[in-house]
């Protein structure tokens, strides 16, 4: 009689589970780029089944640069892009509707690479060097606003733009002075091959939101609740890794098995995004939340690049209503 009670009881659970993945919202995530540390909350998220406790069935997609994520997303062929927010500009400017619905990395981190035994400091000392980029890096739309506050252009510094897949052994094998890339997906990778630092964007006055999750105001409007639950996951893997980066570093790869992660790399990655989480507008805010005086910055400099027009208001590329 007990063995027929405690099967009812497991028949029923499985019911229970059956009928809550049935009901399941489910989100696509379209990520800027192919696995690196900034995606550390995603595949935490999915390993522990945080996405699945909220009510989502969640569809993780590795990408191909912030500007096709962004494409993909305007297009509606994903619900949700995480992305480089510095791009949101020329894709409104273009006629997109897609915006920010949540913040993560808040502090600009753009820079370009150099050899640690270089002799290039600063923008100026890029005269005659070679930086290697792809098209659809975030750095596109800045690349020659950043190149001006150092007295140079592009007659005076060759821009070679390739394939994302040859990025790295372009830089790495000597035959470009310079990489364009962000700080933290960068400075770890280079680490072993050839050593860097970085020249940020900020030197140039160049100041935006990083990484952030963005929709469509049609999605934004119609999914709210879904992605006010997709942010509270986020929220709560970001919080974890604060204190737990090698569960983050398990998680993707564990989540990006064939990707053959460096282990290393991944924890330094996620530790150099977090410490780009805040800035001073940002500080005590919830993860997650944007300040208006970040974007007001992100926008003037996007005018100053000729992305965008004046008269631009900064709710349109932004909106706090689903962080908590």
């Amino acid at each position: 009689m007990k063995g027929r009670r405690f099967g009812a009881m497991l028949l029923a659970g499985a019911l229970v589970s059956a009928t809550s993945a049935a009901n399941a919202e489910e989100l696509s995530i379209r990520l800027d780029f192919s696995p690196w540390g900034v995606h550390a909350a995603m595949h935490l998220a999915q390993e522990k089944g945080w996405f699945e406790e909220e009510g989502l069935t969640v569809d993780i997609q590795d990408g191909r640069g912030s500007g096709n994520t962004l494409q993909l997303v305007n297009a509606g062929q994903v619900d949700v892009g995480q992305v480089q927010l510095g791009l949101l500009g020329g894709i409104r400017a273009e006629g997109a509707t897609t915006k920010s619905f949540a913040g993560f990395v808040r502090r600009t981190d753009l820079c370009v690479l150099v050899d640690e035994e270089s002799d290039i400091e600063t923008i100026e000392d890029l005269e005659a060097k070679t930086i290697v980029v792809f098209a659809a890096s975030p750095w596109a739309p800045y690349i020659d606003p950043f190149l001006e506050a150092g007295g140079q252009d592009r007659d005076s510094v060759e821009v070679m733009f390739v394939d994302p897949a040859a990025l790295w052994g372009t830089y790495t094998s000597g035959r470009a002075d310079g990489l364009m890339s962000t700080y933290s997906s960068a400075l770890p990778v280079a680490a072993g091959p050839r050593p860097s630092r970085c020249i940020l964007s900020s030197e140039a006055g160049l100041e935006f939101p990083s990484y952030g999750l963005v929709a469509t105001e049609d999605t934004i409007d119609s999914r709210g609740e879904a992605l006010a639950k997709l942010i509270r996951v986020q929220q709560r893997a970001w919080e974890h890794l604060k204190d737990n980066i090698e569960d983050g570093v398990e998680a993707m790869l564990s989540q990006r098995a064939d990707a053959n992660l460096d282990p290393d790399v991944t924890r330094e990655q996620i530790r150099m995004t977090i410490e780009f989480m805040d800035t001073p507008a940002t500080e005590g805010s919830p993860i997650g939340w944007q300040a208006r005086e970040d974007w007001e910055a992100a926008l003037e400099s996007l005018e100053q690049a000729g992305v965008i027009e004046p008269g631009w208001n900064p709710e349109d590329y932004y909106t706090n209503d689903y962080v908590e």
